[in-house]
Protein backbone atom coordinates (compact mmCIF):
# COMPACT_ATOMS: atom_id res chain seq x y z
CA UNK A 1 0.00 0.00 0.00
CA UNK A 2 1.22 3.30 -0.65
CA UNK A 3 2.58 5.92 1.73
CA UNK A 4 -0.06 7.71 3.74
CA UNK A 5 -0.80 11.12 2.84
CA UNK A 6 -3.39 12.12 5.64
CA UNK A 7 -2.12 9.46 8.34
CA UNK A 8 -4.91 8.48 11.15
CA UNK A 9 -3.00 6.15 13.47
CA UNK A 10 -5.11 7.45 16.21
CA UNK A 11 -8.53 6.40 14.27
CA UNK A 12 -6.82 2.97 13.35
CA UNK A 13 -6.08 1.94 17.09
CA UNK A 14 -9.77 2.70 18.33
CA UNK A 15 -10.76 0.21 15.07
CA UNK A 16 -8.39 -2.71 16.29
CA UNK A 17 -9.36 -2.05 19.54
CA UNK A 18 -13.04 -2.64 18.30
CA UNK A 19 -12.12 -5.87 16.41
CA UNK A 20 -10.22 -7.38 19.30
CA UNK A 21 -13.50 -7.16 21.57
CA UNK A 22 -15.20 -8.78 18.77
CA UNK A 23 -12.72 -11.24 18.59
CA UNK A 24 -13.39 -12.44 22.26
CA UNK A 25 -16.93 -12.45 21.30
CA UNK A 26 -16.46 -15.23 19.08
CA UNK A 27 -14.45 -17.05 21.30
CA UNK A 28 -17.04 -16.71 23.77
CA UNK A 29 -19.70 -18.23 21.58
CA UNK A 30 -17.17 -20.52 20.29
CA UNK A 31 -16.75 -22.10 23.97
CA UNK A 32 -20.78 -22.29 24.14
CA UNK A 33 -20.52 -24.03 20.76
CA UNK A 34 -18.25 -26.78 21.95
CA UNK A 35 -19.62 -26.86 25.03
CA UNK A 36 -23.13 -27.79 23.78
CA UNK A 37 -21.88 -30.53 21.17
CA UNK A 38 -23.19 -27.99 18.76
CA UNK A 39 -20.12 -28.07 16.24
CA UNK A 40 -20.84 -30.67 14.20
CA UNK A 41 -24.77 -29.49 13.34
CA UNK A 42 -23.72 -27.69 10.13
CA UNK A 43 -21.89 -30.60 7.99
CA UNK A 44 -21.07 -27.95 4.67
CA UNK A 45 -18.97 -25.03 4.29
CA UNK A 46 -21.09 -22.39 2.49
CA UNK A 47 -19.46 -18.79 3.23
CA UNK A 48 -22.22 -17.04 0.98
CA UNK A 49 -25.58 -18.55 1.11
CA UNK A 50 -24.44 -20.09 4.48
CA UNK A 51 -25.03 -16.54 6.01
CA UNK A 52 -28.68 -17.65 6.34
CA UNK A 53 -29.90 -20.04 8.23
CA UNK A 54 -32.72 -22.07 6.78
CA UNK A 55 -36.00 -20.24 6.89
CA UNK A 56 -38.90 -23.16 5.64
CA UNK A 57 -39.72 -26.28 7.39
CA UNK A 58 -38.40 -28.60 4.58
CA UNK A 59 -35.28 -26.45 4.80
CA UNK A 60 -34.79 -27.43 8.12
CA UNK A 61 -35.79 -30.98 7.66
CA UNK A 62 -33.03 -31.15 5.02
CA UNK A 63 -30.38 -29.95 7.16
CA UNK A 64 -31.49 -32.17 10.12
CA UNK A 65 -31.56 -35.02 7.25
CA UNK A 66 -27.67 -34.50 6.26
CA UNK A 67 -26.75 -34.19 10.31
CA UNK A 68 -28.09 -37.38 10.48
CA UNK A 69 -25.96 -38.78 8.39
CA UNK A 70 -22.75 -38.11 10.34
CA UNK A 71 -21.66 -40.75 13.08
CA UNK A 72 -22.47 -37.87 16.01
CA UNK A 73 -26.13 -38.26 15.39
CA UNK A 74 -26.24 -41.59 15.33
CA UNK A 75 -23.88 -42.62 18.28
CA UNK A 76 -24.84 -39.86 20.56
CA UNK A 77 -27.85 -37.48 19.26
CA UNK A 78 -30.18 -40.76 18.21
CA UNK A 79 -33.47 -39.86 18.26
CA UNK A 80 -32.60 -36.25 19.00
CA UNK A 81 -35.85 -33.90 17.71
CA UNK A 82 -36.21 -31.41 14.95
CA UNK A 83 -36.18 -28.41 18.12
CA UNK A 84 -33.24 -29.98 19.72
CA UNK A 85 -30.98 -29.85 16.46
CA UNK A 86 -32.40 -26.34 15.58
CA UNK A 87 -30.81 -25.54 19.39
CA UNK A 88 -27.06 -26.75 18.50
CA UNK A 89 -27.56 -25.46 14.84
CA UNK A 90 -27.94 -21.69 16.44
CA UNK A 91 -24.45 -21.61 18.24
CA UNK A 92 -22.87 -23.42 15.18
CA UNK A 93 -24.60 -20.78 13.16
CA UNK A 94 -23.85 -18.13 15.18
CA UNK A 95 -20.27 -18.76 15.74
CA UNK A 96 -19.72 -19.10 11.81
CA UNK A 97 -21.66 -15.32 11.71
CA UNK A 98 -19.65 -13.37 14.04
CA UNK A 99 -16.64 -14.86 11.96
CA UNK A 100 -17.46 -13.49 8.91
CA UNK A 101 -17.95 -10.38 11.06
CA UNK A 102 -14.82 -10.36 12.02
CA UNK A 103 -13.80 -10.41 8.52
CA UNK A 104 -15.80 -8.14 7.11
CA UNK A 105 -15.07 -5.38 10.45
CA UNK A 106 -11.63 -5.78 9.07
CA UNK A 107 -11.16 -5.07 5.00
CA UNK A 108 -14.25 -2.93 4.84
CA UNK A 109 -12.60 -0.34 7.11
CA UNK A 110 -9.17 -1.76 6.15
CA UNK A 111 -10.25 -1.22 2.22
CA UNK A 112 -11.92 2.47 2.87
CA UNK A 113 -8.45 3.64 4.98
CA UNK A 114 -6.44 2.24 1.95
CA UNK A 115 -8.81 4.49 -0.65
CA UNK A 116 -8.39 7.56 1.63
CA UNK A 117 -4.58 6.94 2.15
CA UNK A 118 -4.97 7.36 6.18
CA UNK A 119 -3.10 4.41 6.71
CA UNK A 120 1.03 4.93 7.88
CA UNK A 121 3.39 3.83 6.20
CA UNK A 122 5.01 0.50 7.16
CA UNK A 123 1.13 -0.67 8.42
CA UNK A 124 -0.62 -1.57 5.24
CA UNK A 125 1.18 -4.75 5.03
CA UNK A 126 0.67 -5.74 8.61
CA UNK A 127 -3.19 -4.79 8.68
CA UNK A 128 -3.55 -7.04 5.54
CA UNK A 129 -1.64 -9.84 6.86
CA UNK A 130 -4.48 -9.84 9.75
CA UNK A 131 -6.98 -9.57 7.62
CA UNK A 132 -5.80 -12.68 5.30
CA UNK A 133 -5.45 -14.72 8.85
CA UNK A 134 -9.42 -13.94 9.47
CA UNK A 135 -9.88 -15.97 5.98
CA UNK A 136 -6.92 -18.48 7.22
CA UNK A 137 -9.02 -19.02 10.36
CA UNK A 138 -12.35 -19.77 8.25
CA UNK A 139 -10.45 -22.57 6.40
CA UNK A 140 -8.68 -23.81 9.57
CA UNK A 141 -12.45 -23.90 11.03
CA UNK A 142 -13.97 -25.62 8.00
CA UNK A 143 -11.07 -28.00 8.67
CA UNK A 144 -11.87 -28.77 12.20
CA UNK A 145 -15.23 -29.35 11.46
CA UNK A 146 -14.62 -31.87 8.44
CA UNK A 147 -12.53 -33.96 10.76
CA UNK A 148 -16.16 -34.96 12.85
CA UNK A 149 -17.94 -35.67 10.03
CA UNK A 150 -16.91 -39.30 8.41
CA UNK A 151 -15.60 -41.63 11.44
CA UNK A 152 -15.40 -39.29 14.46
CA UNK A 153 -18.31 -38.41 16.99
CA UNK A 154 -16.41 -35.56 17.69
CA UNK A 155 -13.45 -32.83 16.36
CA UNK A 156 -10.07 -33.64 16.11
CA UNK A 157 -8.51 -32.17 19.34
CA UNK A 158 -5.33 -31.29 17.41
CA UNK A 159 -7.34 -29.02 15.04
CA UNK A 160 -9.55 -27.49 17.64
CA UNK A 161 -6.06 -26.52 18.96
CA UNK A 162 -5.26 -24.93 15.97
CA UNK A 163 -8.35 -22.79 15.56
CA UNK A 164 -8.78 -21.57 18.94
CA UNK A 165 -4.81 -20.84 19.05
CA UNK A 166 -4.51 -18.91 15.59
CA UNK A 167 -7.51 -16.64 17.23
CA UNK A 168 -5.87 -15.93 20.37
CA UNK A 169 -3.09 -14.71 17.85
CA UNK A 170 -4.60 -12.89 15.78
CA UNK A 171 -6.16 -11.19 18.88
CA UNK A 172 -2.60 -10.53 20.04
CA UNK A 173 -1.81 -9.43 16.59
CA UNK A 174 -4.67 -6.78 16.83
CA UNK A 175 -4.04 -5.23 20.26
CA UNK A 176 0.36 -5.02 19.40
CA UNK A 177 -0.89 -3.40 16.12
CA UNK A 178 -3.27 -1.13 17.89
CA UNK A 179 -0.52 -0.31 20.81
CA UNK A 180 1.95 0.58 17.77
CA UNK A 181 -0.75 2.90 16.45
CA UNK A 182 -1.30 4.57 19.41
CA UNK A 183 2.33 5.02 20.27
CA UNK A 184 2.78 6.50 16.60
CA UNK A 185 -0.16 9.04 17.14
CA UNK A 186 1.70 10.24 20.16
CA UNK A 187 4.43 10.76 18.45
CA UNK A 188 4.92 10.66 14.91
CA UNK A 189 8.69 9.90 15.00
CA UNK A 190 7.62 6.61 16.99
CA UNK A 191 9.22 3.10 15.56
CA UNK A 192 6.88 -0.43 16.07
CA UNK A 193 7.61 -2.24 19.88
CA UNK A 194 9.84 -5.26 19.53
CA UNK A 195 9.59 -8.61 21.13
CA UNK A 196 12.20 -8.69 23.52
CA UNK A 197 14.17 -12.31 24.67
CA UNK A 198 11.80 -11.84 28.05
CA UNK A 199 8.58 -11.51 25.77
CA UNK A 200 9.83 -14.12 23.86
CA UNK A 201 10.45 -16.80 26.81
CA UNK A 202 6.38 -15.57 28.30
CA UNK A 203 4.90 -15.93 25.30
CA UNK A 204 6.30 -19.52 25.08
CA UNK A 205 4.89 -20.79 28.45
CA UNK A 206 1.66 -19.12 28.00
CA UNK A 207 1.25 -21.49 24.66
CA UNK A 208 1.81 -24.20 26.32
CA UNK A 209 -0.85 -23.35 28.78
CA UNK A 210 -3.44 -22.44 26.16
CA UNK A 211 -2.39 -25.25 23.73
CA UNK A 212 -2.92 -27.58 26.49
CA UNK A 213 -6.07 -25.89 27.82
CA UNK A 214 -7.51 -27.07 23.94
CA UNK A 215 -6.83 -29.81 24.06
CA UNK A 216 -8.73 -30.47 27.74
CA UNK A 217 -11.77 -28.72 25.60
CA UNK A 218 -11.11 -31.33 22.75
CA UNK A 219 -10.61 -34.22 24.54
CA UNK A 220 -13.71 -33.11 27.36
CA UNK A 221 -10.26 -33.53 29.86
CA UNK A 222 -12.62 -31.47 32.15
CA UNK A 223 -14.78 -34.02 33.19
CA UNK A 224 -12.16 -36.89 34.11
CA UNK A 225 -12.03 -35.48 37.58
CA UNK A 226 -14.40 -32.69 39.64
CA UNK A 227 -11.94 -32.31 42.77
CA UNK A 228 -9.11 -29.70 43.34
CA UNK A 229 -5.99 -29.67 44.13
CA UNK A 230 -6.00 -33.24 43.80
CA UNK A 231 -7.50 -35.32 41.13
CA UNK A 232 -10.00 -38.09 42.15
CA UNK A 233 -7.84 -38.39 45.74
CA UNK A 234 -4.68 -38.59 43.90
CA UNK A 235 -2.08 -36.19 43.04
CA UNK A 236 -1.07 -37.83 40.06
CA UNK A 237 -4.16 -39.07 38.52
CA UNK A 238 -5.01 -42.84 38.30
CA UNK A 239 -6.14 -43.97 35.00
CA UNK A 240 -3.51 -42.57 32.65
CA UNK A 241 -2.72 -44.92 29.25
CA UNK A 242 0.85 -45.61 28.80
CA UNK A 243 0.21 -48.42 26.33
CA UNK A 244 1.02 -46.11 23.47
CA UNK A 245 4.03 -44.51 24.48
CA UNK A 246 4.40 -41.56 26.62
CA UNK A 247 4.53 -39.15 23.36
CA UNK A 248 0.78 -40.53 22.58
CA UNK A 249 0.18 -40.30 26.33
CA UNK A 250 1.12 -36.61 26.57
CA UNK A 251 -0.47 -35.45 23.49
CA UNK A 252 -4.05 -37.75 23.61
CA UNK A 253 -4.45 -38.87 27.38
CA UNK A 254 -7.44 -37.09 28.63
CA UNK A 255 -5.86 -37.93 32.60
CA UNK A 256 -2.60 -36.84 31.87
CA UNK A 257 -3.65 -33.27 29.56
CA UNK A 258 -5.71 -32.16 32.63
CA UNK A 259 -3.31 -32.66 34.84
CA UNK A 260 -0.41 -31.19 32.63
CA UNK A 261 -3.11 -28.00 32.37
CA UNK A 262 -3.96 -27.89 35.85
CA UNK A 263 -0.63 -27.48 37.24
CA UNK A 264 1.64 -25.69 34.36
CA UNK A 265 -1.02 -23.06 35.12
CA UNK A 266 1.35 -22.03 37.92
CA UNK A 267 4.22 -21.97 35.49
CA UNK A 268 2.12 -19.09 33.32
CA UNK A 269 1.44 -17.60 36.23
CA UNK A 270 4.63 -17.49 37.81
CA UNK A 271 5.90 -15.88 34.26
CA UNK A 272 3.02 -13.27 34.14
CA UNK A 273 3.92 -12.19 37.93
CA UNK A 274 7.63 -11.76 37.06
CA UNK A 275 6.36 -9.99 34.37
CA UNK A 276 4.17 -7.55 36.21
CA UNK A 277 6.75 -7.04 38.41
CA UNK A 278 9.27 -5.94 35.39
CA UNK A 279 6.36 -3.66 34.37
CA UNK A 280 6.01 -2.07 38.07
CA UNK A 281 9.77 -0.74 37.25
CA UNK A 282 9.35 0.59 34.25
CA UNK A 283 7.06 2.25 35.55
CA UNK A 284 3.89 0.46 33.53
CA UNK A 285 2.10 -0.17 37.01
CA UNK A 286 -1.37 0.30 35.53
CA UNK A 287 -0.92 -2.51 33.04
CA UNK A 288 0.75 -4.82 35.42
CA UNK A 289 -2.07 -4.46 38.14
CA UNK A 290 -4.80 -5.31 35.25
CA UNK A 291 -2.43 -8.41 34.79
CA UNK A 292 -2.27 -9.55 37.89
CA UNK A 293 -6.43 -8.90 38.29
CA UNK A 294 -7.18 -11.47 35.31
CA UNK A 295 -4.57 -13.85 36.01
CA UNK A 296 -5.79 -14.51 39.59
CA UNK A 297 -9.27 -14.74 37.77
CA UNK A 298 -8.59 -16.85 35.41
CA UNK A 299 -6.82 -19.30 38.07
CA UNK A 300 -10.21 -18.94 40.07
CA UNK A 301 -12.22 -19.91 36.98
CA UNK A 302 -10.33 -22.84 36.37
CA UNK A 303 -10.51 -24.25 39.72
CA UNK A 304 -14.01 -23.52 39.42
CA UNK A 305 -14.95 -24.88 36.41
CA UNK A 306 -13.49 -28.25 37.63
CA UNK A 307 -15.26 -28.48 41.22
CA UNK A 308 -18.49 -27.54 39.09
CA UNK A 309 -18.44 -30.74 37.22
CA UNK A 310 -17.50 -28.00 34.17
CA UNK A 311 -20.61 -25.77 34.25
CA UNK A 312 -20.86 -24.95 31.26
CA UNK A 313 -21.53 -21.08 31.99
CA UNK A 314 -18.43 -21.02 34.14
CA UNK A 315 -16.34 -22.77 31.96
CA UNK A 316 -17.59 -20.71 29.00
CA UNK A 317 -16.00 -17.98 31.73
CA UNK A 318 -12.98 -19.26 31.87
CA UNK A 319 -12.71 -19.52 28.30
CA UNK A 320 -13.54 -16.13 27.70
CA UNK A 321 -11.27 -14.70 30.59
CA UNK A 322 -8.29 -16.59 28.74
CA UNK A 323 -8.73 -14.49 25.56
CA UNK A 324 -8.77 -11.65 27.85
CA UNK A 325 -5.43 -12.60 29.27
CA UNK A 326 -3.74 -13.02 25.87
CA UNK A 327 -5.21 -9.71 25.12
CA UNK A 328 -3.48 -8.08 28.02
CA UNK A 329 -0.34 -10.08 28.37
CA UNK A 330 -0.01 -8.97 24.62
CA UNK A 331 -0.29 -5.24 25.73
CA UNK A 332 1.84 -5.63 28.68
CA UNK A 333 4.80 -7.45 26.58
CA UNK A 334 4.47 -4.86 23.81
CA UNK A 335 5.16 -1.97 26.90
CA UNK A 336 8.37 -3.94 27.64
CA UNK A 337 9.03 -3.70 23.84
CA UNK A 338 8.78 0.09 23.75
CA UNK A 339 11.71 2.48 24.40
CA UNK A 340 11.97 3.36 28.25
CA UNK A 341 10.96 6.72 27.50
CA UNK A 342 8.07 5.81 25.85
Amino acid sequence: MTKASNPRPAALARWLWAVALLVIGVVAVGGITRLTESGLSITEWKPVSGVLPPLTEAGWQAEFAKYKQIPEYRAINLGMTLDGFKAIFFWEWLHRILGRLVGMALLVPLAWYAWRRAIPSGYGSRLLALAALVGLQGAIGWWMVASGLEYRTDVSHFRLATHLLTALFLLAGLVWTARDLSALARDSAARPARLTATAALVVAILFVQLLLGAWVAGLNAGYVASSWPLMNDHFVPQGIDWTGGAWFAFTNDPFLIHFLHRWWSWMAAIALLLLARTLIRRGARREAMLLLLVVAAQMTLGILTVVSGVSMWIAVLHQVTGAVLVAIAAAALHKLGRPVTA
